[in-house]
């Protein structure tokens, strides 16, 4: 910290009680000056020599015939006067960043002017705290956080312009260029975590963040942290990412820390709400500046102090906007007070659809260059990813708001559809949340039930969802019976594409030459070998003709295979056919089981919940596993 000395004579003020400050000097005093309840027992010499003020105030005294003069009403009190006393009798006085700015206020209210005497008090401080404290980093920001009190004085002075100016530049400067003390707890550099800042016995630089500044600045009221973040944005050198640091460090320190605490306890949140708006306000319009958790976390603060509309409504743009960034626990925000829900599902809605109308093709861009084709592409697929990313935050939101007892299903349902445009690749998501929802509210209707799971497609549940599904009692019979349907096509398809694999697997084996020159399966002559042996390495037209009639058999559903194939082949198709014989046979005895089982307790629904016959299945798989014995064919 920078300080300066004033005067040379030794400190002869003396101090008697808590209210009488006196000069211990042979001469009696002649002036008394009250400040408050402080008096001070001074000479008018020393004084009027260099205060223009108090040489009319002693005039008027005088006509009064009254040796008291009464200043309580100068800036910064009794010590901010003792400082300029001190320097009319010219003892020593040290000047530093706490008490210059009284010092400079009151020596203005004293008139201490060049006009009056050369070298005074005021051109002094003012040399002071240009070459000195408004070059340092921490001077200027005590400096600025002294004004508060010296109110109009400081403002009228220009000292807090001058602040916030010195200040704002430096938080600009580029990092490495910084070469003074700074506080920065957040993250460690590497010789403060332990890690050796020498390299081969060269001590390596080390890297001054670029959010450097953000924590000192938290120090700083709102008012002037407002001025000072605004002179900085003005400046235009400071990246749009580091001041949304900024508004998240001070917001956390002077904000979220004990928000619910306070809100709980009833106490006075004015103070909070006025931070609250005027971060909102700060924002930067740049997308991504800011996290979607902390504007979130905004969000929630805002509901609990009960903002304003206009800032409500600004979040839930900015959230719109990147809400692929969400977590869950972020999404949770309380309910107000006297609504019978836990959570807050409107608020959600609400960016949800800003997001959905962010991201939504309108289908109008122009293609002029190859350029700007390339670039819609990949804004295209950015945004698919963003839609898979939400789709997959909702369907989990709505698992956490299904276990609120008093949630209505109009809005779980309505907010699933808001993202059911999303084609997701898996619907467990979203059948883990109706489960718990229909687990939470066991008194639902059986036509919403029907609703309910109508929101989900049974065909994208993986092999996990759907066993569970299966042994589900909550879900109505419809809806099993889907699952087990789409499970056995699903089974089905999946053998077929092993046995394809095999045949072609054993088609591409045999034609594969051997370390002699023989292919796997061959019949041909050595004769024939050995011509491959000196250079020809090409398929005859006999093993073409054998490749061909493999691919014929795979694809011919349910057809035997040429009587060109090998022994091999024959034994694999036998195996492949027993596989798929025995996969479609457990769905098949699973849907007797459970039709079998739940018919007779549900026999009065017959008409709604089994319009799909499991029998048309059941017919389906028996055509699709007959092997057709009177399609052979046979290549030449």
């Amino acid at each position: 910290m920078k300080h300066m000395k004033l005067g040379s004579k030794p400190d002869v003020f003396q101090t008697e009680g808590s209210n009488i400050r006196f000069v211990a000097t042979e001469l009696a005093t002649d002036i008394v000056i009250s400040i408050g309840d402080v008096k001070f027992y001074l000479h008018k010499f020393p004084l009027l020599s260099k205060s223009s003020r108090l040489q009319r105030l002693v005039a008027s005294s005088n006509e009064e015939n009254s040796d008291e003069v009464d200043i309580s009403d100068i800036p910064g009190g009794h010590s901010a006067f003792e400082i300029c006393a001190k320097f009319c009798y010219g003892m020593i006085v040290t000047l530093n960043a706490y008490n210059v700015l009284a010092a400079r206020c009151a020596a203005e209210y004293l008139e201490m002017l060049e006009t009056i005497d050369k070298g005074n008090l005021i051109y002094k401080i003012d040399v002071f705290l240009t070459s000195s404290i408004f070059r340092t980093w921490k001077d200027s920001i005590i400096v600025l956080q002294s004004t508060k009190s010296l109110q109009p004085w400081s403002e009228n002075l220009k000292v807090i312009n001058q602040c916030i100016d010195s200040i704002a530049s430096k938080a600009s400067t580029d990092p490495s260029e910084v070469e003074w003390s700074y506080t920065y707890n957040r993250k460690k550099l590497q010789s403060e975590n332990g890690v050796d800042s020498h390299w081969n016995g060269v001590r390596m630089q080390q890297m001054v963040p670029k959010d450097w500044w953000v924590e000192d600045l938290c120090e700083l009221e709102m008012e002037l942290y407002k001025r000072v973040i605004l002179t900085i944005k003005a400046k235009g050198r400071i990246h749009a990412i580091v001041i949304g640091e900024a508004l998240r460090a001070y917001a956390f320190r002077r904000l979220l820390g004990s928000l619910e605490d306070a809100v709980s306890n009833g106490t006075d949140c004015t103070k909070r709400r006025v931070v609250l708006e005027n971060i909102v306000f700060l924002l930067p319009t740049e997308k991504g500046s800011v996290s979607c958790g902390f504007l979130l976390k905004l969000l929630r603060a805002a509901c609990l102090l009960e903002s304003g509309e206009s800032y409500r409504d600004n979040l839930v743009k900015r959230i719109g906007t990147q809400l692929d960034g969400a977590s869950v626990v972020d999404l949770l925000i309380p309910a107000a007070s006297g609504e019978n829900c836990l959570y807050n599902v409107d608020l959600i809605m609400a960016i949800v659809e800003q997001f959905m109308s962010h991201h939504s093709d309108n289908g109008k861009l122009s293609f002029q260059d190859d350029d700007e084709i390339v670039e819609v592409e990949n804004f295209a697929s950015v945004s698919i990813t963003s839609k898979l990313a939400v789709a997959k935050l909702i369907d989990e939101y709505l698992g956490e708001i299904a276990k609120d007892p008093n949630l209505p299903i109009s809005k779980f349902i309505e907010l699933a559809e808001m993202v059911s445009a999303i084609s997701r690749q898996t619907h467990d998501g979203l059948y883990h949340a109706i489960d718990m929802y229909l687990k939470e509210h066991p008194s639902l209707p059986k036509s919403e039930k029907k609703r309910l799971c109508g929101l989900m497609d049974c065909k994208k549940l993986s092999q996990e969802a759907c066993m569970h599904a299966v042994q589900n009692e909550r879900l109505p019979l419809r809806v099993v019976v889907q699952v087990l349907f789409f499970e056995q096509v699903r089974a089905s398809a999946a053998s077929a594409r092993s046995d394809s694999a095999a045949d072609l697997s054993l088609a591409v084996h045999s034609l594969l030459p051997r370390e002699n020159g023989n292919s796997y399966g061959s019949s041909r002559s050595a004769a024939t070998t050995t011509t491959e042996e000196d250079g020809s390495g090409v398929p005859t037209s006999s093993d073409i003709n054998s490749f061909r009639s493999m691919r014929l058999a795979t694809n011919g559903a349910g057809s035997e295979r040429s009587s060109a194939s090998s022994e091999i082949n024959k034994n694999s198709e036998d195996k492949s056919t027993t596989g798929k014989a025995k996969a479609m046979l457990m769905p098949k005895k699973m849907l007797s089981k459970l039709w079998s089982g739940k018919t007779t307790n549900v026999g009065e629904n017959s008409g709604s919940e089994t319009s799909e016959s499991p029998g048309s299945a059941n017919n389906t798989e028996e055509v699709k596993s007959m092997p057709s014995r009177n399609t052979r064919r046979s290549m030449s």
